[in-house]
């Protein structure tokens, strides 16, 4: 699918003064946009116009394309709209944040989640109820027997169960329907954080009936080649039916008197304000692209794809994998792969990839860091060491890993790229002279200034 994406081939500067292809490994924070996507934008800006009520043509355009977000978006993890919803946030964080704010929960009651989690999907919950965390196996894989015991002991007192469908660390794809069947079950309703698993696998809701169905689901477009500003919260209108929306104001309302407020129906109730209705349509675009390219199609390319980096890194022979390392179970996870190089920083490797190959990675605990310490397999000691040190404003010695992340345009060339890199830094054959900043944690080259100039500036007179 390289030739959907725009910008494949970029090209970048480098401390040397050379410049290279860019090399994008930093798909699970980010993905590039789809041409799709920016095609569906530049032929809509010319009729960008408020939605809904506006009687000009361009409003009239505009309220069809961002109505047809909605139902696109639905299609696209088969969802029922007879039934249910598609609300536009901003990203998954805000779309689990919402869900936390509008979901009704009986007094006694819990939420579970997992020790797998995004922060997104478990500090809202903290925030607002109850939680139990589901602990994880010694490879990073979800303790489905612990998962089965905690259903067992508070069956009847658990209102939702909130669970990534792909982690953004290890890539470990949840068994999501059958955790959902598990937990409706005990009495609970389920919530899928699909930002991670939405981009590589194709989703099915399934229908409000069978036993298996997810109740909410919440995606990002940035995660799947719609850098736009959008995400969205697919759930039952019933459920967000019941009381007032989190955030009110305009167009969230029926008819308001000076001693009454008659909200809306779904989903204006829960979009209040001025929608992002080119974020809205480029997802949408995004999700028909994957549609029509077919995610089986998607899934098999990046099994080929992980299976040959995992094979790769391992015949290293200083590479420390994280969660799966047998190439013959790739199709378990999506193409995420964390790793360190032993007697190198985390936070050093990922900074001579960016600066002197051209190679974007991402290194740290990328937002998950009750998960990572424990893959990390970490003594107390030095956790409260890191801690102290973390609190003091010193990121210097911050435990955390690399991570290459693939997208449906990624090739074996991409994943060769950084594996020179990592034989470049292994070797100790970088040219710069890396200095930590240790308030960031991150290397810079001494002596070197980006210099952005010449590929991207504000118009004249902004």
């Amino acid at each position: 699918m390289r030739e959907c994406i725009y910008g494949i081939d970029a090209m970048v500067p480098l401390l040397s003064g050379r410049t290279v292809r860019y090399v994008n490994l930093d798909n699970a924070a980010s993905t590039p946009p789809m041409k799709s996507v920016v095609r569906a934008i530049s032929e809509l800006a010319p009729y960008y116009s408020s939605v809904h009520r506006g009687t000009g043509f361009k409003s009239r355009l505009c309220t069809d394309a961002y109505d047809q977000a909605h139902e696109i978006i639905g299609e696209f993890v088969g969802a029922d709209l007879r039934s249910n919803t598609v609300i536009f946030v901003k990203n998954a964080t805000e779309a689990i944040n919402k869900l936390s704010h509008r979901f009704v929960a009986p007094e006694g009651s819990f939420v579970v989640t997992t020790r797998m989690e995004h922060h997104s999907n478990d500090l809202p919950w903290r925030d607002h109820f109850d939680t139990l965390h589901v602990r994880i196996e010694p490879d990073g894989r979800l303790d489905e027997e612990h998962y089965d015991s905690i259903l067992r002991d508070h069956a009847g007192r658990i209102a939702l169960v909130a669970v990534t469908g792909a982690s953004n660390v290890t890539g470990f794809i949840l068994p999501i329907h059958r955790l959902a069947e598990k937990a409706h079950a005990a009495g609970a309703r389920i919530m899928v954080d699909a930002a991670q698993l939405a981009p590589h696998r194709k989703i099915d809701m399934k229908p409000d009936d069978a036993p298996d169905h997810i109740d909410y689901l919440a995606i990002a477009g940035h995660k799947m080649y719609a850098p736009y500003g959008t995400g969205a919260l697919i759930g039952p209108k019933e459920g967000f039916l019941d009381g007032a929306p989190d955030y009110c104001g305009g167009g969230t309302v029926h008819v308001v008197t000076p001693d009454e407020v008659y909200w809306a129906g779904m989903p204006d109730r829960d979009e209040a304000g001025s929608p992002n209705v080119m974020g809205a349509v480029a997802m949408a675009a995004a999700a028909k692209t994957l549609m029509e390219e077919g995610m089986d199609s998607v899934a098999e390319h990046e099994r080929e794809l992980t299976e040959y980096a995992l094979r790769k890194l391992a015949g290293m022979g200083d590479i420390l994998i994280y969660g799966e390392t047998d190439p013959a179970r790739a199709s378990e996870k999506v193409g995420v792969i964390p790793f360190n190089l032993r007697g190198t920083d985390h936070a050093l490797l990922a900074a001579v990839a960016g600066f002197e190959c051209g190679v974007g990675v991402r290194n740290g605990c990328f937002c998950a860091h009750p998960y990572v310490v424990e893959l990390l397999h970490l003594k107390d000691s030095e956790i409260s060491s890191w801690r102290e040190q973390f609190l003091r404003g010193d990121k210097t010695r911050m435990p955390g890993m690399v991570r290459m992340s693939l997208g449906c345009y990624s090739n074996r060339e991409d994943v060769d790229r950084l594996l020179e890199a990592i034989n470049i830094i292994r070797d100790r054959d970088y040219i710069g002279d890396y200095h930590q900043i240790p308030e960031t944690g991150e290397f810079f080259p001494r002596g070197y200034t980006d210099d952005y100039s010449g590929y991207w500036m504000y118009p004249d007179g902004v």
